[in-house]
């Protein structure tokens, strides 16, 4: 199953396709050729054989079959495309070796009577990971940490009372966006979003924000989501939660640990309220 969102995609497959997929993803094949986006044009609500709607010599010059799936004896496949509400996209794909010949339109309408079932259970988990994230940031407002949740191009994907309640630090942007009226610290936010979002980043990104209002400063944290806090239909890439340098009381190490999988010594660094920015934006406890 592959699982996109923008530019952002995941698979999950069983063993024997394994490699492949995770190579179709990291090199980018899906964007490759014409198969997929004619496979979404088809608006079919099952599966479709690759042959049901391209030639024979058609797939022959298809990037993923000629380049990828044939040199290494897979020559057929069949999917299914669903396009979600929520803005992604999802693909269950089957492949073949060649020497057996396309599949069977027996074997598709099989797998059409699970279709719906498939569909249904891809909606309910991209839906429960946006509640994921909207739960993540609703409990650190419960700790009063102002917060927010947001993916890997910096949309907003939830976020709590408490953030939205700081107009004098934090501006809203068009399209879910979000921005610091300090333009340093915004600055820093946009490279820290950016850092995040990166493939393999695991560093939190903590700087000076300056409340241009109430003339005093808050400490941002930008945390990244990873390991076991993502799978295959996360979204979320990062939190950014504002704490003032003035509060006397931050989150349990093992609460921030456990909410966003990380080591007990990025836990402490998460955690910390107090100390001085150097100029570089890091803190020191």
């Amino acid at each position: 199953m592959f699982f996109s969102r923008g530019g952002d995609q995941r698979c999950v497959t069983s063993a024997e396709p394994r490699e492949r997929a995770e190579r179709i993803v990291r090199e980018g094949w899906l964007a490759r050729g014409a198969i997929i986006s004619r496979l979404f044009a088809q608006r079919h609500a099952g599966f479709l054989i690759d042959v049901d709607f391209f030639a024979p010599e058609e797939l022959e010059q298809e990037p993923i079959y000629r380049d990828l799936w044939r040199p290494q004896g897979v020559g057929w496949g069949m999917a299914t495309a669903i396009t979600l509400p929520t803005g992604d996209n999802a693909m269950f794909v089957l492949s073949r070796p060649t020497e057996l010949g396309p599949f069977a339109r027996a074997a598709a309408a099989r797998l059409d009577a699970l279709r719906p079932h498939l569909a249904r259970s891809v909606l309910i988990s991209a839906r429960l990971q946006l509640e994921r994230a909207r739960i993540v940031s609703e409990a650190l407002a419960l700790m009063g940490i102002p917060a927010l949740v947001f993916d890997d191009r910096g949309k907003v994907l939830a976020a709590n009372a408490l953030i939205e309640a700081i107009g004098s630090a934090v501006r809203w942007r068009a399209f879910d966006r979000v921005a610091l009226r300090d333009k340093a610290a915004d600055a820093l936010l946009r490279e820290a979003i950016a850092l995040t979002g990166a493939k393999g980043s695991t560093s939190i990104r903590s700087f000076p924000v300056h409340d241009m209002d109430a003339e005093n400063i808050m400490v941002a944290h930008v945390i990244p989501v990873r390991l076991s806090a993502r799978d295959v239909f996360v979204l979320a890439s990062g939190v950014l939660a504002l704490t003032p340098v003035t509060a006397r009381e931050a989150p349990p190490v093992e609460l921030v640990q456990s909410l966003f999988d990380l080591t007990p010594t990025e836990a402490r660094v998460a955690r910390q309220t107090r100390g001085r920015p150097d100029r570089r934006g890091d803190r020191h406890g």
